[in-house]
């Protein structure tokens, strides 16, 4: 069997439709809360996205400065894709609405479990999203992604959490010090949790931790300071 998906969301920011835009059509705009280090091309219509040392190029398919952003994946042979779709709106309180459209195709017989946690994924983002623009909206930042070898899940997902002290229950709201081994010590505040996710907002960055699907890793968004080797620490807690 296979499936194809559309997942529709609706935020709403007390913000500019200019500022809530630059968020979601710029590369330092995506960089600061979506998948991995992003550059937005308009001239050429493409978006190109690193994470680690994966590389994807996706075609611009719609763009209305201000208004409109879309842009989908390039098809593999089996027919799996994945489209992002965004509309702006400013609201007559002033406000700005956002629409997000995500879909793809997925092709394989387990697509169930992978569209499960394509959707845990996506309410992690859209959430990053939110923290965003409401806690450093304006302020461009570093997509920091590192990820383990895929296999063993549970036991290196598990791993990471012991090393940051967090193996037991965490709560959003929560204020708390991770040490991870061989970097510096992070204080912030849990701001998203879910049984393969976790998120802490710290004062300069937002620090983001999963199972996965085909590996555990990070996905940090640091808006200033210096950059630590998570995929080191990584490499060293969760082989």
């Amino acid at each position: 069997m296979s499936h194809h998906f559309e997942e529709p969301s609706e935020l709403r920011f007390d913000l500019s439709p200019e500022t809530v835009w630059a968020a979601i059509a710029t590369g330092p705009g995506l960089s600061s809360w979506f998948m991995g280090a992003t550059e937005v091309d308009a001239g050429e219509r493409v978006v190109r996205t690193t994470m680690g040392s994966y590389e994807q190029q996706s075609e611009i398919v719609a763009y209305d400065s201000g208004r409109h952003f879309s842009f989908r994946g390039a098809e593999s042979p089996d027919g799996r894709f994945f489209a992002m779709e965004f509309l702006i709106e400013a609201s007559s309180s002033g406000s700005t609405v956002l629409r997000i459209v995500s879909s793809g195709f997925l092709p394989d017989d387990d697509w169930e479990a992978e569209f499960e946690a394509m959707q845990a994924g996506g309410r992690l983002y859209l959430h990053t999203l939110s923290e965003y623009l409401r806690h450093f909206p304006g302020r461009p930042g570093v997509a920091v992604s590192a990820s383990t070898a895929p296999g063993d899940l549970d036991r290196r997902w598990q791993a990471m959490k012991a090393d940051l002290g967090l193996s037991g229950t965490i709560f959003v709201g929560d204020t708390v010090t991770i040490a991870p081994t061989g970097l510096r010590p992070i204080e912030g505040i849990v701001d998203f949790v879910s049984w393969d996710t976790f998120g802490i907002r710290s004062a300069n960055a937002l620090y983001r931790f999963y199972r996965g699907w085909y590996g555990s890793g990070v996905g940090h968004h640091v808006f200033s300071g210096d950059l630590d080797d998570w995929q080191r620490w990584i490499d060293s807690v969760a082989a």
